[in-house]
């Protein structure tokens, strides 16, 4: 018996979720999934969660909202919902104490048992917290005691680090999927011990922006070095993810797929390469 999982890149802010929504139903039916997981730390406004928003997802046919740095972004909203809703996760390798969930193990529908889901964070440029690998470890020790089916979300900035988790984990988790850095990778594949793995599944979100925020006050971050506010860019919204197939005896993945949709434009828009070339829209007057 195969057990199929959907895990969607990191929803940003509205546009993300509203892709999602029109999408997913779908994928779902398409794909034959048993089980929708979305990295869902980005859904306020670009950053951060709500209880609203994290609904509307649920309300779409996600299973489990794994989440990262952000979470904490909108936590005077998200706080109480955070501590009672078993299924949005935040990093396991916080510090003790911390309040949420970094897994979770969920009862499969038509009999097809358990999957456990674990949200883990890198502290490659990221905050100083507890080791990922060591927390995945003391994880584990109770996790496969109920099931082989794992998924594990490695976020992080460095993909050395994802890389290394991924290699850590081969053949005692189902998938080890990358997210945060928002471009998705072409390095979606099997390891040799069962674990599927990829560096970063993407963005689910506009990708007429950089990293679904608008370009200019981006841009001006970087050329100024100096706050500009950021805003969810709005255009070229697409649905990132990957397919994961897994036996369900095993706990081995038997194929892992990307999706993008819709996939990105291979030829040069001359209509909007003419007016970037004829406008210097990225100087500010100061």
């Amino acid at each position: 018996m195969e057990i199929n999982v959907l895990f969607i890149g990191d929803v940003v802010g509205e546009p993300g979720i509203r892709i999602v929504e029109m999408l997913l139903p779908n994928f779902k039916k398409e794909y034959k999934i048993d089980f929708c997981i979305a990295n869902g730390e980005n859904l306020a406004d670009g950053k951060g969660i709500t209880p609203e928003t994290a609904k509307r997802l649920f309300n779409a046919g996600v299973n489990v909202i794994t989440t990262g740095n952000h979470v904490w972004d909108k936590i005077q909203q998200a706080r109480d919902f955070i501590i009672n809703e078993p299924n949005v996760l935040r990093p396991l390798n916080y510090p003790k104490g911390t309040y949420g969930k970094g897994y979770v193990i969920y009862n499969l529908q038509n009999g097809k048992g358990k999957i456990a889901v674990v949200n883990l964070q890198g502290r490659v440029f990221l905050y100083p917290i507890d080791c990922p690998f060591r927390a995945m470890e003391m994880a584990l020790a109770k996790i496969s005691k109920e099931t082989k089916i794992i998924i594990v979300d490695m976020h992080a900035d460095a993909t050395a680090e994802k890389m290394a988790m991924g290699w850590y984990l081969d053949g005692r988790v189902s998938a080890v999927v990358g997210t945060h850095t928002h471009i998705p990778t072409a390095d979606a594949r099997i390891l040799p011990n069962g674990t599927a793995y990829i560096t970063d599944v993407g963005m689910t979100g506009p990708y007429d922006s950089v990293i679904g925020m608008e370009k200019r006050a981006s841009i001006l971050r970087f050329l100024y070095q100096t706050p500009h506010k950021y805003e969810v860019a709005q255009n070229d919204v697409k649905f990132s993810g990957v397919f994961i197939s897994i036996d369900a005896q095993t706990g081995k993945a038997l194929k892992i797929e990307n999706i993008i949709y819709p996939e990105f434009n291979k030829t040069i828009n001359e209509g909007a390469l003419q007016n970037a070339s004829t406008n210097n829209q990225w100087e500010e007057n100061i």
